[in-house]
C-alpha cells in the first residue's frame, strides 16, 4: 500500500490519544460522525458521548457542533474511534461522573423521582381497576339482575 504525502500527514496527524477538534457531520441513534482535520470521519460511540447516561445525543449536539474529541482508536480499515468525555479536562478513566460540568442533566433529587413514581403508579392502577371491573360485571350488569 503506498500513500500519498497527504495521506500521510493526515494519518500521522491522527495518533491514539491524541485530542483535536473536529465538526459533528451526522448523529445516528448509536454515536455522532465527526470530521476531523483534513476531511478524515471519525465515530464517537454513545458510551463516549458523555459520564452520565445519554438516551438521545440529539439533547446534546445538533450537525455542525464544533467538539473537542480524543482519538481512540485507528484501524487499518480506516475507521476511526472517538471519545467526547475523555477530551475533557479532569477525566478520570477509573472514576466515572467526575467533577467537571459537561453537559447539564436532569438531577431531580431522590424524593421528587419517587412522588413522580407513586403518582404514575397510582393512575395506572386506577386505569386497571377501571378496565378490569367493566369486564366482569362490576354494578348494573346484566348478571346481576337474576
Amino acid at each position: 500500500m503506498i500513500l500519498l504525502k497527504e495521506e500521510f500527514f493526515i494519518k500521522k496527524e491522527v495518533v491514539v490519544g491524541s485530542i483535536l477538534e473536529g465538526v459533528i457531520t451526522g448523529i445516528t441513534k448509536f454515536g455522532a460522525f465527526v470530521e476531523l482535520p483534513g476531511g478524515i470521519t471519525g465515530l464517537v460511540h454513545i458510551s463516549e458521548i458523555a459520564d452520565e447516561y445519554v438516551k438521545d445525543i440529539h439533547d446534546l449536539f445538533k450537525k455542525a457542533d464544533q467538539v473537542k474529541v480524543k482519538v481512540l482508536t485507528v484501524e487499518n480499515n480506516g475507521k476511526i474511534g472517538l471519545s467526547i468525555r475523555q477530551a475533557v479536562e479532569g477525566f478520570s478513566p477509573n472514576k466515572r461522573g467526575s467533577n467537571h460540568k459537561m453537559v447539564a442533566v436532569n438531577k431531580a433529587s431522590f424524593e421528587d423521582k419517587m412522588n413522580r413514581f407513586l403518582k404514575d403508579s397510582d393512575e395506572r392502577l386506577l386505569d386497571l381497576k377501571r378496565n378490569t371491573e367493566s369486564k366482569r360485571g362490576g354494578r348494573g350488569s346484566f348478571r346481576e339482575a337474576f
